[in-house]
Formats: structure tokens, sequence, C-alpha cells
């Protein structure tokens, strides 16, 4: 990938430099040192994770942040069209046609997300799913049903900003910023990253038949229009659970409090994307209120 990124700029003539990572956390301080050196645009050539790390540095700059999707998922760029073969997004940075747009950023107890937030069983999942020598798709499918076997999901009370409450037994509390995690597994189909507003999706302990059901309609976009799914969409919103313990930021996990603060932070990441991506408001979007699962819990 190294060489045919330099290749590129070499054959482009530009002002570009290519620095490798070593470690966890590094793509940050060095996003960092571009924004203080004056950078015009800096590019994250990796997956979701990779994204988070430079987009956290970028948010509330003048600095664009162009991606190069290489990652297991690359939900943010599925959602934004940017294409996933690695020539086609370095031509954005070129010749094809391209324009900047200022997309929402998440927060959550203070770290930056992009794309989704989670607790419950998706945050187990990424604490194991990073443990993995081989990731992709598969990887994450045989790490969830593996899970899935003795996960019982925990006990959430729920506000958003608007004054509504939600109390009940979750499997998973996902606040998402784009439609998808990745792989086209759409969490919240119609969520917008422009809008101001996040996506929360709650659902109670499935079963193994209603886990099938859910996993189908995850990759249909139809997820939320399952009788056992709640959605709510706020600016804020502040999930509680009985103990401290893992959570997930853009598919990334770290040990955090019982109390989670999620916010938005509106338009506050320039991104390049390609010219004919228009945010849609797809058809069966959340309406706002909540709608309550229709099943014991």
């Amino acid at each position: 990938m190294v060489p045919a990124i330099r290749a590129f700029i070499d054959r482009h003539r530009l002002d570009a430099e290519v620095i490798c990572t070593n470690r966890p956390g590094e793509a940050t301080d060095l996003a960092r040192a571009a924004v203080a050196g004056g950078c015009e645009r800096v590019v994250a050539v990796g997956g979701d994770g990779t994204m988070n790390e430079i987009g956290r540095a970028l948010v509330r700059t003048p600095v664009t942040l162009a991606l190069v999707p290489c990652g297991s998922g690359n939900g943010l760029a599925r959602h934004l069209g940017v294409p996933l073969r690695p020539a086609g997004a370095l031509g954005l940075l070129a010749d094809a046609p391209a324009r900047v747009v200022a997309i929402d950023t998440g927060r959550a107890n203070g770290h930056p997300f992009f794309n989704a937030m989670g607790v419950g069983f998706d945050a187990e999942i990424s604490w194991r799913f990073n443990q993995l020598d081989r990731r992709g798709l598969a990887g994450y499918l045989r790490t969830g049903v593996g899970l899935f076997a003795h996960y019982r999901g925990l006990a959430v009370k729920i506000g958003d900003g608007d004054g509504r409450r939600l109390a009940m037994h979750a499997y998973v509390a996902v606040v998402a910023n784009s439609e998808q995690y990745g792989n086209h597994a759409r969490i919240a189909p119609g969520a917008r990253v422009d809008d101001g507003q996040l996506d929360l999706v709650v659902v109670p302990p499935p079963g193994v038949i209603g886990a099938l059901a859910l996993v189908t309609r995850l990759f249909l976009g139809r997820f939320d229009r399952s009788p056992r799914v709640c959605r709510l969409r706020s600016a804020r919103f502040v999930i509680e659970r009985p103990a401290p313990g893992w959570m997930h930021t853009d598919g990334e996990p770290l040990e955090t409090d019982a109390k989670v603060e999620v916010e938005v932070l509106p338009r506050s990441l320039r991104l390049l994307v390609p010219a004919s991506f228009v945010p849609e408001d797809a058809p069966g979007a959340a309406p706002g209120g909540l709608r309550p699962p229709r099943t014991d819990i």
C-alpha cells in the first residue's frame, strides 16, 4: 500500500508525506502536528479505528480529513460513498470529482466517535475482535456467535436531551452517527451524519430465533422495523448501567464509567467525499420519538 501511495503522490506532484504509525494513539499525535504545521488535508489510510484516531485531532479545525479505507468494516467510508478500492479513494485527492462536507462528531464520556459507539454485546465483541490476529467480517461473526452463547445483557436507564426516559434490560445499546457499523450492517437505517442529532438503538435479549431475524434485518437495512427494537433520536443521551465496563467508539474498545454521557458536536469535522454524495432522509427513518418494544423483557 505504501509504495502505491508514494507513486500516486509522485505522479500527481502532490505536496504530501507518507507516515506509518507504530503504536495506538500515534495517528492522533501526528494529526495534531499536521494541524499545528498548517496542513490543509490529512489522509487516513486504514479502518474505522485509524479514522477515529486521526479525526479526533481535526475536530473543530479548518483541516479536511480524507479517507482511504482498508479496514475490516469501513463503516463511515461506506456511508459516505468513498470508494473502497485504494485507487478510487486516492482519486478523490487529485482528479476524481469531490467536495468537502462538514459532519457531526459524537462524544461519549469525552471520547470522540464519528460512526457509532455502544455498550453491551457489541462492545464485548469489539474487545474480543481486537484480540484477533486476523479480522474481517468472518472473524467478527465467529466472535459474535461465540459470545452469544453466554452473554445475558445488562440493565440500563437511558435519558435524552428532550426529557424522555427509558429503563430496560438491554442486549445492546448503540448511539449511531452514521447508519452502519460497516460491511453494510445498518444498525440505524436513515441516520444522517450532518443533522446535529444522534440515533440511539436499544435491543433487549433476543433469543436464538430473534437473533437470526435481527441479523437478517441488519443486513437488509430494516433493523429498526423490528418490533423488538427501540429507537430514539436526540442531540444528547445519558446511559446508566450497574457498573463500569466496556464501551466501544468506532469499533475500538475501552473501559469507562457506569454512567456514559453522549453528546453531539454539530458539523464539526470536515471530510472529503465524492461529489455525488448527498445525505438523504431514507424511507423508514426514525421520527425522533421513542418506539418501545412490543415484547416482555
